[in-house]
């Protein structure tokens, strides 16, 4: 099964009112290794983008303004997620608010990456940052920003994560 690892910014961390601004993934195959196929957007959340939210991800209401809304990218969003697992750190929150905004419950199977780090590295700090700096992941190579530089780096954890488990 092909998988998707995603990505998201947010105006904020309250799932119940807070939108996207931003989704990155990256396909991988059944080796876990990225396809090439990828899917990033900036959404226009239609709300102001706090500067608290700005100041984690520098994408300002002024920035988002001219993107697209949601319901726009919506149906490209699925379709690139058709039938693929879907992986993500702290998936619980990505998930939510994913799924708010689709205003559907996602069918996929899904991963937690955050919750694969505990199993693996139990009492260790299991950041995305921390776990790119136990594996000697090397982020000022990578030709990507934001979400798709998150997503990215996901892929490489989650992979090395995947070996790691496999041994075990």
């Amino acid at each position: 099964m092909k998988k998707i690892v995603f990505d998201t910014e947010t105006t904020g961390f309250d799932v119940k009112r807070d939108k996207l601004v931003e989704i990155g993934a990256f396909e991988l195959d059944e080796k876990n290794q990225p396809t090439g196929q990828i899917f990033h957007v900036y959404i226009n959340p239609e709300q102001e983008v706090p500067e608290t939210a700005v100041q984690v991800h520098g994408l300002t209401s002024e920035f988002l303004a001219d993107k697209s809304i949601f319901n726009e990218i919506k149906e490209n969003f699925l379709k690139f997620i058709e039938d693929k697992e879907l992986i993500a750190h702290n998936l619980p929150f990505e998930l939510e608010l994913l799924e708010r905004e689709l205003n559907i419950k996602l069918p996929n199977k899904k991963t937690d990456t955050l919750t694969l780090a505990k199993n693996v590295f139990p009492e260790q700090k299991n950041t995305l940052d921390a776990l790119c700096e136990r594996f000697s992941i090397n982020i000022t190579d990578i030709p990507y920003h934001g979400t798709l530089l998150n997503a990215y780096c996901l892929a490489l954890v989650y992979s090395k994560l995947m070996n790691m488990s496999d041994k075990e």
